[in-house]
């Protein structure tokens, strides 16, 4: 479990204090507001874990995908990548990080080039980060194809050719080709049939397997999370709310937006099916967010104290917490 501090030298991937703010523009001639998209998250990541990063739309989780993935470079704090801060990393550095770290994207039909064969598709990352031959590179890209549930004919056809759940596949497939350490898979099941989700999802946590591969994984469904994650990550308005094991978080949440989330989400266990209650409104806007805990707008428990002072994360019942009444509830 992550003790939210700076020191951490063992783990595969180590977030600390990490910050991405937006200048935006308010309108004519008016001062620019600054969005704090990520404002001072930590946690880290072991080889072979599952961590997910979930809340509503708007809460960060993409943002945060999009500094651990080098695409932007964060406003402030810390990313250890195997030890390398990639937030202060040289180009050298980072030419060295990338193929570590690749991203399965949420839309199958927009993450692969249409123009392009499967076979091109999957070589092209070996073609950027390796010396392999042609020869070499076909012979990877057809045995990672069997992995991931692919036919050998299926090397020469294009995307369109391929039903949702069989682009996600050769999507896996690409990000897995150069053995990165870390995969980040940013809604990677929410553009496909209910039916064929389990089936993506269990091809992850079998590849996961054989791999060792680390995996932060970003979602909103939370029953898609209960399926796949070893620890949950709770974000909302850029900051961490709630973050421990899969069971603390789904059995014993303490914060009222991870159990307004848990009340959302269909459960099968009628036990676990009472809503408990449901937030209140939209969540705010990020340009202008309430002061003190930008819950308690929302919260059916908040208490004047929740309007004036930010809650800390801290530990309440062995995980961690920002919220000022979370032993009661």
């Amino acid at each position: 479990m992550n003790d939210h501090s700076t020191n951490h030298t063992h783990f595969l991937l180590q977030v600390d204090s990490l910050a991405k703010h937006y200048p935006v523009s308010t309108g004519f001639m008016k001062p620019k507001a600054l969005v704090r998209a990520l404002d001072g998250v930590s946690f880290h990541l072991d080889a072979g874990k599952t961590l997910a990063v979930v809340g509503e739309s708007g809460c960060g989780k993409t943002t945060l995908a999009r500094q651990i993935t080098m695409i932007e470079t964060p406003t402030a704090g810390h990313l250890r990548l195997d030890g390398i801060d990639i937030a202060t990393a040289t180009v050298a550095e980072r030419k060295q990080l990338r193929p570590q770290v690749q991203m399965v994207f949420q839309n199958p039909y927009a993450s692969l080039n249409p123009r392009k064969r499967v076979g091109s598709i999957l070589e092209e990352p070996l073609k950027i980060h390796t010396t392999l031959t042609a020869a070499e590179r076909g012979d990877k890209a057809r045995a990672m194809m069997a992995r991931v549930g692919l036919r050998p004919e299926h090397y020469g056809r294009y995307p369109h050719m391929f039903s949702g759940g069989q682009r996600q596949r050769i999507a896996i497939a690409r990000a897995l080709m150069t053995n990165p350490k870390l995969v980040v898979a940013d809604e990677p099941v929410s553009a496909l049939d209910v039916s064929i989700q389990a089936q993506v999802l269990n091809l992850l946590m079998d590849l996961q397997q054989e791999t060792r591969v680390a995996c932060l994984f970003i979602s909103h469904n939370l029953a898609v999370v209960e399926h796949i994650a070893d620890e949950v990550l709770v974000m909302y308005l850029g900051r961490v709310v709630e973050h421990g094991t899969k069971r603390q978080i789904f059995d014993h949440a303490r914060h009222p937006y991870t159990r307004a989330l848990l009340s959302a989400t269909p459960r099968v266990d009628p036990e676990q099916r009472q809503v408990r209650f449901m937030a209140k409104g939209e969540l705010p806007s990020p340009l202008d967010p309430p002061p003190g805990c930008a819950f308690h707008r929302r919260c059916p428990h908040a208490i004047a104290a929740c309007a004036t002072d930010v809650p800390e994360l801290r530990l309440v019942d062995s995980h961690w917490t920002a919220c000022h009444r979370a032993e009661e509830i």
